[in-house]
């Protein structure tokens, strides 16, 4: 098969532009579909079509991907893919992006007598529909239609390398990694700068969980060489923790490798992105089926993303050289904060195409659509509603500003 195709027969966009010209882009810069069984982006009206609960989107038959310009700019269809760990956020986004709610919605996008949507009075009270006001400033026409945006968006659910590997072979537009692209694809610093816009969504804290049998059983805490010891096979049951009573063999559950959760924990915990981990007794490949092994399983112990955390998958505590990292927004040191030593950044990558007529590595839609996340209303909606942990000021501000560079209206700025 060509290199210029996937498995699935796909043209990568980069193909596209070698044989057609730049011109040609604003009809397929979205047309990659989703590799690795991808999904719709949902559109909007109930709390279960956009709302917080990370589940995989039905693909639901083929999705309509041709353009239909209006005053120049493309209205492609913008597709993301790649880790299970940004898939909450992504998802959430592009299930709100094709609600297009109206500002009176107030569970969506603005005000009404009964509640107020966190951020939006931050954006300047606008009266424009979501995506509406989102993509205006980067050039589109408003539709002025409920669920029905400048351009359609849809996340696909796979893994961070795949994502990766998607987005760098023009694939799709947007490719999601929990693992910087760097560790994904065994890439130079150098090389991930020249190819990728890297635009950091939110942060995890990663925490380890253990079944409910664990936590019952006394172990709310572990010290990270314990944790290092059990996925290195130097610990293999409950009753060699100190202080525990609990005869139980460690049923140890990792990430598929080449997830981002995955090359993340290695990276952090264990020292290198391909450290040896000999203590693990079976890999997933997305955070949901890690959840469910978590829950169906006595005496587990895992690695995951924070939104998939539940009562009975549950986060220890974890003393790194002294220090106590509890799973308590509100602890005096917790894993939901940046000195957190598994605390990560959440990605999605956009690539820098060669000839790219606008600024910044975008296109206009990838511009658009990122930048929703990039204010107190996406932080609040998007990162902080799936449990996951918004971005400091600067760190917002600096992201903002990458995709600034293409807008043309003011963006405001936290």
């Amino acid at each position: 098969m060509s290199d210029d195709t996937d498995r699935n027969g796909r043209v990568s966009r980069r193909t596209f532009i070698a044989t057609t010209g730049v011109a040609g882009v604003a009809g397929l810069a979205g047309c990659g579909g989703q590799s690795g069984g991808g999904g719709s982006g949902g559109g909007g009206g109930s709390e279960g079509d956009g709302g917080s609960n990370p589940t995989e989107t039905d693909a639901g038959g083929s999705v309509e991907t041709e353009s239909s310009d209006s005053g120049g700019m493309s209205t492609a269809l913008l597709n993301a893919e790649g880790s299970s760990t940004v898939y909450p956020i992504s998802n959430t986004g592009s299930s709100y992006w094709n609600s297009n709610a109206p500002p009176s919605d107030g569970e969506y996008w603005g005000s009404n007598s009964e509640s107020t949507v966190p951020g939006w009075e931050q954006l300047g009270e606008p009266d424009m529909l979501l995506a509406d006001y989102f993509a205006q400033k980067f050039g589109f026409e408003p539709t002025e239609q409920r669920s029905s945006p400048p351009f359609p968006t849809t996340v696909g659910l796979s893994h961070s390398g795949t994502g990766c590997e998607a987005v760098t072979e023009g694939l799709v537009d947007i490719g999601n990694s929990s693992g910087p692209i760097t560790a994904e694809l065994d890439w130079s610093e150098e090389k991930a700068q020249s190819t990728v816009v890297d635009n950091v969504v939110g942060r995890d804290g990663q925490p380890v969980v253990v079944s409910k049998d664990v936590i019952d059983a006394g172990v709310t805490e572990l010290t990270g060489e314990q944790v290092r010891a059990i996925y290195q096979d130097e610990i293999t049951n409950w009753s060699q923790i100190e202080g525990v009573d609990y005869d139980q063999e460690i049923y140890a559950i990792g990430r598929a490798e080449g997830s981002g959760t995955d090359t993340s924990f290695r990276l952090n915990m264990l020292g290198g992105a391909d450290a040896a981990m000999p203590g693990v007794d079976t890999r997933f490949g997305q955070n949901q089926q890690v959840a469910q092994a978590v829950s169906q399983n006595e005496g587990a112990i895992a690695y995951m993303a924070l939104a998939f955390t539940s009562e009975t998958v549950v986060p220890v505590a974890i003393n790194f050289e002294g220090t106590v990292y509890e799973p308590d927004r509100d602890a005096e040191n917790t894993i939901f904060d940046s000195d957190y030593p598994l605390n990560r950044d959440l990605h999605m990558y956009t690539l820098i195409e060669e000839d790219n007529p606008n600024g910044g590595g975008y296109d206009a839609r990838e511009a658009a659509f990122i930048n929703m996340f990039l204010n107190e209303f996406g932080q609040t909606v998007f990162v902080e509603g799936n449990n996951y942990i918004p971005l400091p000021t600067s760190d917002l501000r600096s992201m903002k500003e990458k995709v600034s560079a293409i807008a043309t209206e003011d963006l405001i700025m936290p």
